[in-house]
């Protein structure tokens, strides 16, 4: 799976498919949060049914150590994918994303999916320093691989903190957020081709009780999954922050008419925000049938235009 993120003729092919299919407004740039590690020469892959694996999870000092940037060649497959996205997609415009570094160093140092965390947590209490260096230099990688995206023409990007809900807010402040702010404020310096900053969305899984401090890193648009109210993820930021959210994918196998009226209650919810992307609260499940996503967007285009 890894390999064909990394060849830009898939890239293309698969970025494209939802747009073709279901004409949404806007691609999400086809990749992994886990290609940086890739990138970096860590022996990372996704396997089947578990999701990304490390054969050598990072531990020690001495592996900390042996972490390097990114060479800039690295990066060409990502480049020609999105040149030729862009040029492919036309006025629609392409979301580049990537990992924040918490989650993408809780992979990084459990070796794969892990529910409690157990090595992670194990660092951040007792080896702060360590936990340090590994976050900043994940923040660092992200921040190159979104950055090639957005230089190439993606026209807004978003972080995923698939793992942040796992963190009490005292946790998150003190073991995630620097770390975000550290890749926010590298992601703020991106603009388009007509020089204005691209938005920066930030999303999370859980992050009820986070999203004012994963707001507070730099995100200009924030994601909010099915588990919250959009009205009161709107409140807590004084209806002044837009909004990204958030179809339950638990109803894409219910009757149409119990599905219509939850995305009316989702678009009603969203109305106080400046702004509101409606998408699904979570990535699709497999079992998807393709014709409910598409009725979904046509019903959204119909019902809010």
């Amino acid at each position: 799976m890894l390999d064909s993120c990394l060849t830009p003729e898939l890239v293309v092919e698969i970025t494209m498919q939802p747009v073709r299919r279901h004409g949404v407004d806007a691609a999400i740039y086809f990749s992994d949060i886990v290609i940086p590690l890739k990138l970096a020469g860590l022996d990372v892959d996704i396997k089947p049914g578990v999701g990304p694996v490390l054969e050598h999870p990072v531990r020690t000092q001495e592996a900390a150590d042996a972490l390097h940037h990114i060479d800039a060649d690295a990066f060409a497959p990502i480049t020609t994918a999105v040149d030729m996205l862009v040029k492919e997609l036309g006025s629609t415009p392409l979301i580049g994303f990537g990992g924040a570094p918490f989650t993408l160093a809780s992979y990084l140092i459990e070796g794969g999916p892990s529910k409690d965390l157990p090595h992670s947590r194990e660092m951040m209490r007792n080896q702060p320093e360590l936990w340090a260096q590994i976050l900043n230099w994940c923040a660092d990688i992200t921040a190159q691989f979104i950055s090639a995206q957005v230089v190439a023409g993606a026209s807004a990007l978003q972080v995923f903190d698939s793992w942040a809900g796992r963190l009490s807010p005292e946790e998150y402040e003190t073991f995630a957020k620097p770390y975000s702010e550290r890749l926010f404020s590298q992601l703020a310096l991106l603009v388009d081709k007509d020089g204005v900053p691209v938005p920066r969305v930030h999303f999370g899984v859980g992050t009820e009780p986070l999203l004012e401090s994963m707001h507070g890193v730099g995100a200009t648009v924030m994601g909010i999954d099915s588990q919250t109210d959009l009205a009161r993820a709107s409140a807590l930021f004084h209806d002044k922050v837009p909004l990204q959210g958030n179809i339950s994918t638990e109803l894409l196998t219910a009757n149409w008419e119990t599905l219509a009226e939850h995305i009316d209650a989702v678009i009603a919810s969203g109305a106080n925000a400046p702004g509101h992307v409606v998408n699904l609260g979570h990535g699709v499940p497999p079992e998807t049938d393709p014709d409910v996503l598409t009725r979904i967007t046509e019903y959204i285009h119909r019902t809010t235009t």
